[in-house]
């Protein structure tokens, strides 16, 4: 039988009292609901009686996923098997005392289920329902497959994530996370809270909307000028590596101890105080960089003078030279130097959470920090049906027929 636990700490946050159902997996519902959980949301989270494939991504501990362990933070986890005509009924149940519903299947899927909007609106008429998919709710792509890589490459990003391609004939690098699920789930959240504010404003008296939010949309409008550069110009932008295409210096730079040294010196007082770091005051008037446009037509002269430099010196030297100097640098950080990071350990952004299942993780912070009532990281990522329990004994079920249910195979 399923723990039932209390939820440990009450709901802190901006959102505290917002109650958010979710029937979502892999990562852009889920990611959307994390970020609203985090902010004092109420999110009971509808898995299959298997559990969230999530669970079983990355590096296990006894079966237990770190990722999970943030992925799910907040969250009250509940399994049913929405294939049984009960199981729905329990989920049209639970949207009558829900503000709002985050699904990520495909188009059309929780219709078949019996979820669909009418029914959804039916239990619960201004219920607003964020719902994230591929492509979208219609036209003609609704239907293809997708994940977040496939909205990456629709939506331009995986083109430029590359150097260029006279330099490398490998294919496009892909970012090293699911960013364009959690792009898309960005927007579901922003979204969702938009219409309940319409909702709200209207004191109750006005259905909220349903927002439809394709991946492949949410990549496209983070693409700044590509689309009305080439509207304009015909110009397609290509991949620039670590350099950016608009200003100069901004790279990435070795040095002598064999890493990278990120420096974006790419106004004209940033550039003077950079040409004086390297011992070189006379390149700020030099017309071969002297000013923007001049640096951008000279970037690859002006990128080997500033290599030179940092050649000569060990990453974490230059890094203090550059500080000083009030030029914007940094090293290349891994997860090693996030997590020792002073800066981020001091504004919480890198905390130690207590897992059940696994012990202390690390787990990244809370976004956007609101001082006057930030949000908690209250639980971490529960175990399957974790909430079941208390959640339908929360809708009116007696302990007899949660019992009935478990039995029949209907919840876990």
């Amino acid at each position: 039988m399923s723990a039932a636990p209390s939820s440990p700490m009450p709901a802190a946050g901006p959102l505290a009292g917002l109650r958010v159902l979710e029937i979502g997996h892999f990562v852009a519902a889920p990611f959307c609901t994390r970020l609203l959980a985090d902010l004092g949301a109420d999110v009971v989270k509808v898995e299959p009686l298997g559990g969230d494939p999530v669970r079983q991504w990355g590096e296990q501990r006894d079966g237990h996923s770190p990722w999970w362990s943030m992925h799910a933070r907040n969250k009250r986890c509940i399994a049913l098997d929405l294939k049984n005509p009960r199981a729905v009924a329990l989920v049209l149940d639970l949207v009558k005392d829900m503000d709002a519903l985050v699904e990520n299947f495909r188009p059309g899927q929780l219709d078949r289920f019996g979820l669909s909007e009418a029914a959804l609106h039916a239990a619960r008429p201004d219920l607003a329902i964020a719902r994230i998919s591929g492509f979208g709710q219609d036209g003609p792509y609704r239907d293809r497959a997708s994940f977040g890589v496939i909205g990456e490459a629709m939506g331009g990003l995986r083109h430029l994530t590359n150097h260029p391609p006279e330099e490398t004939d490998l294919p496009p690098s892909r970012v090293g996370i699911s960013i364009g699920d959690s792009i898309a789930g960005l927007y579901g959240a922003f979204g969702l809270l938009a219409t309940l504010w319409q909702r709200d404003r209207a004191g109750g008296t006005k259905q909220a909307y349903t927002l439809d939010v394709a991946l492949t949309e949410a990549m496209l409008s983070m693409m700044e000028g590509t689309l009305p550069e080439y509207g304009v110009f015909g110009t397609i932008r290509q991949p620039q590596g670590s350099r950016i295409q608009t200003a100069a210096p901004t790279n990435a730079y070795p040095t002598r101890d064999g890493q990278w040294l990120l420096v974006a010196a790419n106004s004209d007082p940033l550039f003077r105080r950079l040409a004086r770091v390297l011992g070189r005051p006379e390149l700020a008037d030099d017309p071969r960089f002297a000013g923007n446009p001049a640096r951008l037509a000279n970037v690859g002269e002006l990128d080997a003078l500033i290599a030179a430099w940092t050649r000569a010196h060990d990453a974490a030297e230059a890094d203090a030279i550059l500080q000083a100097a009030d030029i914007p640098s940094t090293l290349c950080f891994t997860a090693a130097d996030i997590a020792a990071d002073p800066q981020y350990r001091a504004r919480g952004m890198v905390r130690e959470v207590e897992d059940p299942l696994l012990g202390p993780v690390l787990q990244a912070g809370i976004v956007p920090h609101v001082p006057e009532d930030p949000g908690a990281v209250r639980w971490a990522g529960p175990s399957i049906g974790a909430h079941t329990d208390e959640v339908l004994a929360q809708a009116g079920l007696s302990p007899e027929t949660i019992a009935e249910l478990r039995a029949e195979g209907t919840i876990r």
